[in-house]
């Protein structure tokens, strides 16, 4: 495989916020260009409501190793990216993980990055084990404030204590870098401002993410889609309270115009991705871009409304805003 046109396995949803003139740079702390990830892994022991794969994890195949050598080969010789995600369903059930991390760090790359539902992290050891072999940046997954609605959306009794011992276990390290994730669903947009003060105690916590879900099909069959309307107050207090405890924020999927001074956290760009190509199939049912005035707006970051969405709230023509085009 060729890494020569990373284009070809990535996909940009939107422009660069920090490159749009008269807009103020993301809220974000980390630069997307400079990281691409590799997803080496798909099971999952976690069964999470809102999992995007469910119905295709046991079909998809992880890069193969000569595929991973060959992206670190490339990188080392041409230094297109400073830091490597290793992802997957759940990355670290794979027992290569530590190798993985130690050959990246030999072939250059400056931060290597796991994305994780964190509850393996509640082993003392095995977090000492993935910090001696070069990761430094843990993405943790975190689906609700409290226990039992958490364990409720992952359908794992005890994986909120494990998660969040993980995440106390790492704020131990002083060269350690953490970031949370959100699956915004029905289920839990309540909870964002509790969560953010659950947490405002990690000190190596430096960004907070609310990705709202979409169902990987035109319908949203398991009821879990949140209304932006509803969703709004709550998103808008984590915002704040995020902010006043110095967290870096991104918000995916959520109209930008909706958010109003808070727009700068809307943040759709992704990392290059090496996945299967049979991801993609699934993902294009959504039908994103769907909004009366994209014709008319500006907006930098959105994606407007997907089908499953517009089928169950409707297009909310009358509280969308277009932004003026430049």
């Amino acid at each position: 495989m060729a890494y020569s046109d990373p284009a070809v396995h990535s996909v940009r949803f939107a422009r660069n916020a920090s490159v749009v003139p008269g807009r103020p740079a993301s809220a974000s702390r980390f630069d997307h260009t400079q990281y691409v990830s590799s997803t080496m892994e798909f099971r999952c022991n976690l069964k999470c409501v809102h999992c995007m794969i469910e119905d295709t994890m046991d079909r998809l195949v992880p890069q193969t190793f000569e595929q991973f050598k060959s992206l670190l080969e490339h990188n080392a010789k041409h230094r297109q990216w400073t830091g490597l995600i290793l992802t997957g369903s759940e990355i670290t059930l794979h027992r290569d993980l530590p190798e993985w991390a130690r050959m990246a760090r030999r072939h250059g790359f400056e931060h290597v990055r796991i994305q994780t539902h964190g509850m393996r992290l509640s082993q003392a050891s095995f977090c000492e084990e993935l910090i001696d072999a070069g990761v430094d940046e843990f993405f943790v997954s975190v689906a609700a404030s409290d226990a039992a609605t958490h364990d409720a959306i992952t359908q794992v009794p005890g994986s909120f204590d494990k998660t969040l011992r993980g995440l106390e276990l790492l704020d131990r390290y002083d060269h350690v870098t953490t970031i949370t994730n959100t699956v915004v669903t029905s289920l839990c947009y309540t909870h964002l401002p509790a969560l953010v003060e659950r947490l405002k105690a990690l000190k190596r916590l430096v960004q907070m993410e609310f990705w709202f879900y979409f169902p990987m099909s035109e319908l949203d069959d398991k009821h879990l889609m949140a209304s932006h309307l509803d969703a709004l107050p709550f998103l808008k207090q984590a915002i704040a309270a995020a902010r006043a405890h110095g967290r870096g924020l991104e918000v995916k999927n959520f109209p930008e115009c909706l958010l109003g001074d808070d727009h700068d956290v809307l943040y759709n760009d992704q990392p290059t991705l090496f996945i299967d190509p049979a991801f993609w199939t699934e993902f294009m049912r959504n039908g994103f871009y769907q909004c009366v005035y994209r014709d008319k707006c500006g907006a930098a970051q959105c994606l407007g409304l997907n089908s499953a969405y517009i089928e169950k709230y409707g297009d909310h023509a009358d509280v969308l805003k277009p932004f003026p085009r430049d």
